[in-house]
């Protein structure tokens, strides 16, 4: 009994070192703010821990994780708690390095593009951040969301939209890979 709970809290362990960066970022961009981010990772691995031996046999853990910690967020939004993803003072706060070749990591402006993503309703958000910024597929983001495609599909491309009317940010912002 001992050494396959060792076993598990192991296999838990490796999941969550080599997934931080990732499940920080995406915290991140869904909440605005380095501290809510991590609370939202840390709030949603306590619930993932209690049900890892369901997790880590999923065909796709990770995205079991993600789709509990899109649920986590949007519990928090319905409850209307404020969010800023630029926030007025950012002295202190560690600031995200991009990953290489992250297209979005390319924009001139990369606060220009929080202040921007900031102003997007919460499911047009989440649907551009996992689409273009985490590279989820349509499907991938449907289920991460708990929506369907088509939803995500309007969502995206609603969020694409008001991104490209921003004068600053018509430039870099590019639609499946294509400007």
């Amino acid at each position: 009994m001992g050494d396959r709970k060792q076993a598990r809290d192991e296999e838990f362990q490796a999941f969550v070192i080599g997934r931080w960066p990732r499940l920080m970022r995406t915290a991140f961009l869904l909440t605005g703010e380095q501290h809510a981010a991590e609370d939202l990772v840390q709030s949603t691995l306590e619930q993932v821990y209690v049900a890892w031996r369901k997790v880590g046999s999923a065909d796709d853990p990770e995205a079991y994780v993600r789709r509990v910690m899109i649920n986590a967020h949007a519990r928090k939004h319905r409850r209307r708690l404020k969010e800023f993803l630029a926030p007025k003072d950012d002295s202190g706060i560690s600031h995200e390095l991009p990953d290489t070749g992250d297209r979005i990591s390319q924009a001139d402006d990369r606060n220009a593009l929080l202040r921007a993503l900031a102003q997007l309703p919460p499911r047009q958000r989440e649907a551009v951040v996992l689409r273009y910024w985490e590279d989820l597929t349509e499907t991938q983001t449907a289920e991460a969301m708990g929506c369907s495609v088509g939803a995500v599909k309007s969502n995206a491309a609603k969020g694409i939209a008001k991104l490209r009317a921003i004068p600053e940010l018509a430039d870099t912002v590019t639609y499946g890979g294509r400007k």
